[in-house]
């Protein structure tokens, strides 16, 4: 394909006027690039999250794998005067290692569905030392590792299609619980052993809705075809659900912080035999 005429013309003129030209159109033409462009519009998750039924505290017990209690644990779910949801964990053993894990939530359908804002979870050792923050500011595009005294040492861009879903999986994991799909795919951020988003999947693993008993949903990395072989390998993770009523909240396991013991979180009026059978 032959140049354009305006290409041609400007081809034809002398060197020195065409030195001219370009010196005084200079400025117009790095700002052409700019003039109709649209700013990129706020990022945000995502994902809408069902909208909690219930609020306030939730007294739990934090037990190891052997089933021994070994600390007070909590869930809580509060509505902020801006109109935002906030949704806390916090589960440890006595006076020894504790994690905080907490999400902010902003309405997109008041009283329907929310969609994630920001993230956090911070963790102390069994001598009670801060091990470090991870955040996650969906608004910003950004998840970020500090260490204990608070300073960023790390930090990963979330990408445009953001699935990082850390904090509030039993929120999430309600379109399982009520049967209306067979798996979910979305993304943790991790900080150890170094910052990076991970690619997981969350399946049904037991239990009927509606059968009186709890509903376990298990999630774990995904790998694709290797996922079977990498999940025997990873920590066991479940959120427990009631079967007759999808929005309560049995129980969790997981390790009690990255690289830590796997320990289980259950609600004070669950016993933890009746979630594990395995």
């Amino acid at each position: 394909m032959g140049r354009r005429p305006g290409v041609r013309i400007f081809a034809k003129l002398p060197a020195v006027l065409r030195s001219t030209l370009l010196r005084a159109l200079a400025p117009i033409l790095l700002v052409l690039p700019l003039i109709g462009a649209v700013a990129p519009a706020n990022a945000e998750s995502l994902f809408l999250l069902a909208y909690p039924r219930q609020f306030g505290p939730l007294p739990a017990a934090t037990y190891d794998d052997a089933g021994a209690r070994i600390g007070r644990a909590k869930l809580s779910i509060e509505e902020l005067p801006s109109g935002h949801v906030r949704l806390q964990t916090d589960s440890g053993q006595h006076d020894g290692a504790r994690t905080v894990a907490t999400a902010e939530l902003a309405p997109v359908v008041p009283g329907e569905s929310l969609r994630l804002v920001a993230q956090e979870s911070r963790s102390l050792d069994e001598n009670g030392r801060a091990m470090g923050v991870l955040t996650v500011d969906h608004l910003a595009g950004v998840a970020r590792c500090r260490d204990g005294s608070g300073r960023t040492i790390s930090e990963v861009a979330l990408p445009d299609e953001d699935r990082v879903v850390n904090v509030p999986l039993n929120l999430f994991f309600l379109p399982l619980v009520r049967g209306e799909t067979r798996s979910l795919e979305f993304q943790l951020f991790l900080c150890r052993p170094d910052a990076r988003l991970m690619d997981f999947e969350a399946w049904l693993q037991g239990g009927e809705a509606g059968s009186g008993g709890p509903i376990e949903i298990r999630y774990g990395p995904d790998f694709g075809v290797a996922s079977i072989i990498a999940r025997s390998m990873a920590p066991r993770l479940s959120v427990w659900f009631d079967s007759t009523s999808p929005h309560t909240w049995r129980g969790h396991r997981l390790p009690l912080y990255s690289g830590g013991p796997e320990v289980l979180v259950v609600r004070d009026d669950v016993t933890s035999q009746s979630l594990v059978e395995d």
